[in-house]
């Protein structure tokens, strides 16, 4: 299907508003009408953007929250060739999920759309995008000497792990305290950054 520059405006702001209203407060199962009223457009407009429904809907949104994940880390994370740069980096990441709190609105997304192929690509492209931004930070730290030889792949992949245990228990206590400890270790203990890594 070939869409008019209006015609992607007019996904790209249902695909917005869906996403603005997912993100209150414990929002639950967002019907077709509550998109129709939230984005003030028909359910025929829906479908002729989303063919497969609410499920389509709900992947596109999930893409486009997942995409919003790394432009919050940016331009830190594609930047990532000094210390300094990796401790903005860090404060990107938990100034993100603290304003963030315990809702996950991609969290909330994959519960709705769980279980299907679509949903796990958006999480496993999410992942691997931000795994791999961070191993070439690391080799490139590595290359200019300014950390020892490191396995850039395995240190980036427990900074993903590290990071998605501490939105975990984020999301139960309402505290980044974790995400900070866990962020801090790591910089600290492969000599990405300083030892005083304070918010």
């Amino acid at each position: 299907m070939v869409i008019t520059a209006k015609g992607r405006a007019t996904r790209q702001r249902i695909v917005e508003g869906t996403a603005v209203y997912l993100r209150g407060d414990e929002p639950g199962d967002v019907t077709l009408d509550d998109i129709r009223a939230i984005t003030g457009t028909s359910k025929g407009q829906i479908f002729h953007y989303f063919p497969g429904g609410k499920e389509e809907l709900l992947l596109a949104v999930a893409r486009y929250e997942a995409e919003l994940v790394l432009q919050d880390q940016q331009p830190h994370l594609g930047a990532l060739t000094s210390r300094a740069a990796w401790g903005r980096w860090r404060e990107a990441v938990v100034a993100r999920y603290r304003a963030q709190g315990r809702h996950c609105p991609l969290g909330s997304l994959m519960a709705q759309v769980g279980g299907t192929p679509g949903a796990s690509e958006v999480v496993t492209a999410l992942l691997a995008r931000w795994q791999e931004d961070l191993r070439l930070g690391i080799v490139a730290m590595r290359e200019a000497g300014l950390v020892g030889d490191v396995d850039a792949d395995r240190l980036a992949a427990a900074f993903i792990a590290g990071i998605q245990g501490g939105v975990q228990v984020l999301r139960s206590t309402g505290s980044t305290a974790h995400l900070e400890a866990v962020l801090d270790a790591l910089l600290e203990g492969f000599g990405l950054a300083g030892p005083k890594i304070r918010s």
